[in-house]
């Protein structure tokens, strides 16, 4: 009678590799999910694509509108100023792949170079908006007393308007050029990014990190700015990456009223304002493509901020 199979048999392989479920396994497969092993920017953009693919198109529409921005005299040989009377109104061809304008511009380029036009508002107003924005929250938020309730009484003042109406008002009192534009949509700006800077201060200040700080004898100041503000940049990436499509939005609409980015700058919203009353129907093409342009620099934007606010907030994250 042959003896009972030993617990101490040999496993014989089928040839598949079991996954590994064991504590240390699991623990690295969830940090390779989560994107702790990327070190290098093209690895942040294959993992964004990856993870996040509405995320990976919007970057890509970006990154193109910055390629085109930053390469319009490439891109374009003719002169978005230079008019023809004789070829007035032009239907696209392959000359002029866009058409021409009522006074025979070439459309194409004055669409490619208002891609400058409207990604220098764009990243302008949202810096500056963003500078002042933390400088306001941070010091309601670490200091409290009376600078937090003065600061939080002009913030409730620039909430009262919305946002059009706000840029509206101080584009018209500033007067219509490049500068005044970005300031007129960088100052409707503040009052978001200062509430959240000053919410995410006022429960850093109470960590214990800080009061170790403090007890080591850093000043307050260096404690607001070594220790509290590189902990509100998550929240601050989100926010600025899904305040440019706004701001694109706002230099369109204030350029369509004849109170933003004056000429001989090329604008779609202006580009809009010129044409669309008049030849939407004889020359739909001055409105499509100016149209169609803002729309894409809109729904990239959006798209690359909702994927960096899963990313980049744990509570909005979606299990893939």
């Amino acid at each position: 009678m042959s003896p009972p199979p030993s617990d101490s048999t040999p496993h014989i392989s089928n040839g598949s590799d079991a996954p590994d479920t064991s504590p240390a396994g699991s623990f690295e497969a969830e940090l390779a999910k989560a994107g702790a092993n990327v070190r290098s920017r093209r690895g942040m953009a294959v993992f964004l694509a990856r993870r996040y693919p509405l995320g990976g198109v919007g970057l890509a529409i970006v990154l193109l509108f910055i390629f085109v921005a930053v390469f319009a005299p490439y891109i374009t040989s003719h002169d978005p100023l230079s008019t023809n009377p004789a070829i007035s109104l032009g239907a696209p061809s392959a000359a002029s792949p866009m058409g021409t304008d009522f006074m025979g511009r070439d459309l194409f380029s004055r669409v490619v170079y208002g891609a400058r036009t409207s990604l220098a508002v764009a990243f302008g107003a949202t810096l500056l908006g963003v500078l002042f924005g933390v400088l306001i929250g941070l010091a309601s938020g670490y200091l409290g007393g009376w600078v937090d309730l003065t600061t939080q009484r002009f913030i409730d003042m620039l909430q009262a308007l919305p946002t059009l109406i706000l840029a509206m008002a101080m584009a018209a009192a500033l007067g219509p050029s490049l500068v005044n534009t970005i300031i007129a949509i960088a100052i409707p700006k503040l009052p978001s990014i200062a509430r959240v800077i000053r919410a995410n201060t006022l429960s850093l200040r109470e960590m214990p990190f800080v009061e170790a700080a403090r007890a080591m004898g850093m000043s307050e100041m260096r404690i607001a700015l070594r220790h509290i503000l590189p902990n509100t940049l998550a929240p601050l990436i989100v926010l600025a990456t899904a305040g440019l499509g706004t701001a694109i939005l706002v230099e369109a609409s204030l350029s369509f009223l004849g109170l933003g980015v004056p000429e001989p700058h090329p604008s779609w919203g202006r580009m809009l304002s010129e044409s669309a009353a008049e030849y939407v129907r004889t020359a739909p093409w001055l409105v499509i493509f100016p149209g169609l342009a803002i729309t894409l620099a809109v729904f990239g934007t959006n798209l690359l901020g909702d994927a960096l606010r899963d990313l980049l907030d744990p509570r909005q994250r979606t299990s893939n």
